[in-house]
């Protein structure tokens, strides 16, 4: 017994000594190029950022708050995610399990028949035998080159980049709710406008026909004007639909059937946040996407390190024990004992190159899932440089905007007296009218513009999941 005990402790000393010849490598993040990854005239020392700003401090509407928590509770595809997450947990902790041996028991009778006629049986006078078995099973590996504990980590980057996952989805979500909800304010506010129009219209071929009951303009003038008035009316019915089909995308992100989305006006909105960028760093705590690229890289690094640990030998140890029969009155006596144990190093020396192949895929598995990490990250900073320029160009717009829409409304009331006056003709007025009208509208969408960009921003900077 205790030759056996010297045996197994040498193939252990023996282990551990060969363990210097390779350990599984710790990871470290690469060095990633941050600097200048906005395209920002003012390069930002500041780490204070829009994304640290939470959804509710963002969005201060209370029925878009109510839409966004009940979005984050009913929304199929976070309920998708939870269940990606939930799965991702059980092979976590089924990672976290390979340091422990596997066990198992088993039961079983077993009833042999040997032929008369075969050579056996020519000698044995009971042809029959029975063998009754109670025993357990125990295998366990040691850790000698890091493999379990790489399978252990890889496991847990595994999970928390499926977090990561969920993470986006969530500001994906939070912005999709966001933006759809604006969106409806703004054709709401854009209706309204039409509709204004349309009452000045009506008036305008009620004066057009007068004008040519006096003889000051001819039936084309009244044509012309009642096609304008045709072409607002067709303007509501475009706007109306574009509403409908907005409250069928925003019930979906609530995950409830399609219906009315209770709202407020647009007017009543003021989002406008301090612009704060921080430093390009923040991406990469900030962003949930780059956040799950760098765990695919764990993932993928601690692989290569199980994948190389396949050159080197395995160290398994075996046993099996209990009782074991062939009388089944005897079964559970001291006599019926049994146990056996089968230690020893593994080490592979031909397998058809399978254990190279393994290393060398696991190898570019792990370069393209840095290269996916560094992509990730330019794609956030070009992300966030968009948004930026948007914004800027929308609120710039704005000030014009506001400009001329204010000399068009004015221009559209001066001709309608020119032309009472014969001062002016139809078609001037109908082009100051048109131009009146598109200015309005297009005022009413750049402020959705701006708020739009301030939502993308605030989504590129990674905002809207903590």
């Amino acid at each position: 017994m205790k030759n056996k005990i010297y045996k197994v402790t040498l193939l252990v000393v023996t282990a551990t000594v060969m363990q210097s010849c390779f350990v599984a490598k710790d990871y470290k993040r690469p060095e990633l190029k941050t600097e200048n990854l906005y395209r920002n005239e003012v390069v930002s020392s500041d780490t204070a950022s829009l994304a640290n700003v939470s959804w509710d401090k963002l969005f201060t509407d209370p029925l878009l708050q109510e839409y966004i928590n009940k979005g984050l509770k009913n929304n199929l595809d976070i309920r998708i995610a939870m269940q990606n997450l939930a799965a991702a947990k059980s092979t976590m902790l089924q990672g976290k399990a390979g340091y422990f041996p596997t066990l198992s028991a088993s039961t079983d009778w077993t009833h042999n028949k040997i032929s008369k006629n075969s050579q056996s049986g020519s000698f044995l006078s009971d042809l029959n035998t029975d063998q009754y078995q109670l025993y357990g099973s125990l295998s366990w590996e040691a850790d000698i080159w890091g493999k379990i504990r790489s399978n252990k980590r890889a496991a847990n980057a595994a999970f928390l980049q499926t977090g990561a996952a969920n993470q986006a989805i969530k500001t994906e979500l939070i912005a999709g709710i966001a933006t759809t909800y604006y969106q409806l304010l703004s054709v709401d506010a854009q209706i309204k406008v039409a509709e204004k129009t349309l009452i000045n219209r009506n008036q305008s071929v009620e004066t057009i026909i007068a004008l040519k009951k006096a003889g000051n303009v001819t039936e084309v003038g009244v044509k012309q004007t009642e096609a304008q008035k045709y072409a607002t009316e067709i303007i509501i019915a475009d706007l109306k639909n574009s509403a409908i089909v907005l409250e069928n995308t925003m019930s979906a992100l609530l995950g409830e059937a399609s219906g009315k989305i209770e709202r407020s006006t647009f007017e009543s909105q003021n989002m406008q946040p301090a612009i704060t960028l921080g430093v390009p760093a923040n991406l990469l705590r900030n962003r949930p996407d780059v956040i799950a690229a760098e765990y695919n890289l764990i993932t993928n690094f601690e692989m290569t390190n199980v994948a190389k640990s396949g050159f080197y030998p395995t160290l398994k140890v075996t046993a099996t024990g209990g009782l074991q029969s062939i009388d089944l009155k005897e079964w559970f006596s001291a006599n019926s004992l049994f146990a056996n144990v089968i230690t020893g190093l593994t080490q592979p020396l031909l397998n058809q190159r399978q254990v190279r192949t393994k290393y060398e895929v696991a190898q570019a598995n792990q370069e393209k899932a840095y290269l996916q990490f560094e992509k990730s990250l330019l794609t956030a900073g070009k992300e966030v440089s968009n948004a930026l320029a948007q914004y800027n160009n929308e609120t710039y717009k704005i000030t014009v905007r506001e400009k001329q829409a204010a000399a068009l409304t004015k221009a559209s009331s001066f001709s309608d007296e020119l032309l009472n006056y014969g001062l002016a003709n139809y078609l001037e007025v109908l082009t100051a009218k048109d131009a009146a009208l598109d200015a309005e509208l297009s005022l009413v969408d750049n402020k959705f513009q701006q708020y739009k960009a301030i939502i993308q921003l605030y989504k590129a900077l990674g905002g809207g999941w903590q």
